[in-house]
């Protein structure tokens, strides 16, 4: 194994799931989102190190973890939360705080719910118990589809176009950086770094009707709290001031200029996540 190789264990039935682990402290938890690997949480990560052990994971099919064999049975939140679950057992950790981007945030939302013991808080990026609509049709708009850019110049400046109306203050620079943390380099050519089929199992998933997950965060009993991106398609006001009205505990932070999702990188949520972390992780 090479030095920039990442650790893996083997999950349940299996599959080899890449993680890292810097620093020393509470656990922090760190989930990506649907198509993203642990390399999202790179700036966060060293933010963090200096007071916490920070966990980083690719959920199975993403980054360095294995493909599955079945797609649309393995690339769920339930299958990725129980890889989450062990990660934390192959560690030696019993208790975390769960930073969780999107799907991640999903996932963390049933950990949290599921297994109160596991979780001392819970911080949710950019997103909720309800995906709008139009986040959705974003999503499935590049799902699986291979970017086709020839290097990661015309890479960061294709995010630009797709992306400068929510996020209008990034200068080439972050979107190049933001293009490495995305995709694979192949010999200098972005390439997906995910499993292509993962468009069957959020396409089945669609199909079989949208879950309610308001039960779910009712459940939720540990300290969260919430950043959403002020042009989000995929977390509305709408349903953080429900989140809030439900759970009045909760902290809410809204980020600037962001669409989804913060990057993590910016004042306003590094010290919101800070502040939180410093209360509440044990």
């Amino acid at each position: 194994m090479s030095a920039d190789a990442p650790r893996r264990f083997a999950s349940a039935d299996g599959r080899r799931i890449a993680y890292d682990v810097a620093g020393d402290g509470p656990a922090v938890l760190c989930l990506p989102g649907l198509t993203r690997s642990m390399r999202d949480f790179e700036p966060i990560a060293a933010h963090l190190a200096s007071r916490h052990r920070v966990l980083r994971m690719d959920y199975r099919g993403r980054g360095g973890s294995d493909w599955a064999e079945a797609p649309c049975a393995e690339y769920t939140p339930m299958v990725e939360g129980g890889d989450a679950a062990l990660l934390l057992a192959h560690l030696g950790i019993a208790r975390t705080a769960i930073l969780g981007t999107s799907r991640g945030g999903l996932i963390g939302m049933g950990l949290a719910a599921k297994a109160p013991a596991m979780v001392s808080c819970l911080i949710l990026n950019d997103v909720g118990p309800v995906i709008e609509p139009a986040g959705i049709e974003a999503i499935l708009g590049y799902l699986g589809r291979d970017p086709g850019f020839p290097d990661f110049d015309a890479a960061a400046a294709g995010l630009h176009r797709a992306h400068a109306a929510s996020f209008p203050d990034l200068d080439r620079a972050a979107w190049l950086a933001q293009a490495r943390r995305i995709f694979r380099d192949e010999g200098g050519r972005p390439a997906l770094d995910y499993d292509p089929r993962l468009r069957e199992a959020v396409e089945a998933a669609l199909a079989a009707g949208p879950a309610d997950l308001w039960p779910l965060f009712d459940e939720i009993e540990v300290p969260i709290l919430v950043l959403r991106g002020a042009n989000s398609e995929v977390l509305s006001p709408a349903t953080l001031a429900q989140m809030q009205a439900r759970k009045p505990g909760l902290v809410a932070v809204t980020v600037p200029d962001r669409g989804h999702v913060p990057f993590l990188d910016e004042p306003v949520a590094l010290a919101a996540i800070d502040t939180f972390l410093a209360e509440h992780a044990a």
